[in-house]
């Protein structure tokens, strides 16, 4: 069965320009995009307010958060996935590529043990009609766990898999360069003691002699041979970006450096920055400014990371603080992820792609969402 509707009085952010005007949607897809006003009774009136291209976000640890809301609380996985869902729809996220961390160097928490059951329940949502977003799914390897394989295994040969990470957060170098940044993060978030901390940060080098690398050559191959994309996270030095490049990444996530951002964006890999950095005016880990990113001209993207609502408030922010006009602001977290994935059908208010459409308001500055449409239909 058909489904139309059209959409008209409304700011629409295109690839060069924004233009109030009309969209016409016709089974799931845009199919006709106007100026000025329909004359049509069944036209939806939006009051002037803007009409952007669904965020797609694709490094996501909010799904921890539900499975986790507390140390050692565990929540059963159907009901985290469904309060994930519904949060990342509420913030404007129409297609998501949901972070699952495996190995924990430490044997501990969430990215420590099997998480196999998110991949059951996003199914199991997804064919009772229950989810909002479009789940896709990012695995972040930590290199130095022992485990790392192990725990990949159940996500290898599932058609959800679109990205692949390569992690290290040995303390003393990357994002935990400054080990008194990381001794904060440690105690206060995994409420070590000063003592368990030190002998942590004596040992972790061992840890990572043993497993690092041959996890690094075992999972950028996969990636090789499976057509996913693959980033590296945390480069710090223009070495760490060439190691980046030779192993086939296409991007680098969360650069603590300028002059890794500029390595990377001369080599073509694609640099992703937290939008809550953009938002904070700076990193929690004392690592570069993402706006400092967006002035010097090296950011393609923007993550939401920890935050859903972020991704949408650091759209406004860049537009404020760096300049961005409102179509080069929505690039950084619709149209420039969804293409660094391989995903051509999203991303922007264009003829011929998905109707995955945003409405959002202004409130004294201040980007609201109003409603979230996929593939046509309101979903929030």
């Amino acid at each position: 069965m058909s489904h139309s509707r059209i959409i008209h009085n409304a700011r629409l952010v295109l690839a060069n320009e924004t233009v109030q005007g009309q969209v016409l949607i016709e089974d799931g897809r845009i199919a006709a995009i106007d100026t000025g006003r329909s004359a049509l009774p069944a036209a939806e009136d939006w009051g002037g307010d803007w009409l952007l291209p669904g965020l797609v976000e694709i490094h996501t640890d909010n799904l921890e958060r539900h499975v986790t809301p507390r140390p050692k609380i565990v929540f059963p996985m159907l009901g985290a996935v469904q309060a994930h869902d519904a949060e990342l729809a509420s913030a404007g996220i129409s297609t998501v590529f949901d972070a699952i961390g495996v190995g924990d160097p430490y044997g501990e928490g969430f990215r420590a043990r099997s998480q196999a059951a998110v991949l059951e329940a996003l199914d199991r949502l997804e064919a009772a009609g229950a989810l909002r977003a479009d789940h896709l799914v990012h695995i972040r390897c930590e290199l130095p766990a022992p485990n790392a394989r192990e725990l990949f295994e159940p996500f290898a040969s599932h058609p959800r898999l679109k990205l692949l990470s390569l992690m290290d957060h040995t303390p003393g170098q990357r994002q935990w360069n400054d080990i008194a940044h990381a001794r904060v993060y440690y105690t206060g978030k995994k409420g070590w003691s000063d003592a368990q901390f030190d002998e942590e940060v004596r040992i972790a080098p061992q840890r990572q002699a043993q497993h690092a690398q041959p996890n690094r050559l075992w999972f950028s191959e996969f990636a090789r041979q499976q057509g996913l994309a693959l980033a590296t996270h945390d480069d710090t030095t223009t070495e760490h970006v060439d190691e980046a490049r030779a192993l086939g990444a296409c991007m680098s996530e969360f650069p603590t450096t300028l002059v890794a951002a500029r390595r990377a964006r001369e080599l073509g890999l694609a640099t992703v920055a937290g939008a809550p950095n953009v938002i904070r005016g700076g990193s929690h880990s004392g690592n570069v400014s993402a706006l400092e990113l967006a002035r010097e001209g090296v950011l393609d993207m923007l993550s939401s990371d920890y935050v859903p609502s972020s991704l949408l408030q650091a759209a406004w922010v860049l537009q404020r603080e760096a300049g961005f006009s409102p179509s080069e602001a929505l690039a950084i977290v619709s149209l420039n992820p969804a293409r660094a994935c391989g995903l051509h059908d999203r991303g922007q208010i264009a003829i011929g792609l998905r109707a995955d459409v945003l409405r959002v308001a202004e409130v004294d500055g201040f980007p609201v969402v109003r409603e979230l449409s996929v593939l046509g239909r309101r979903v929030a």
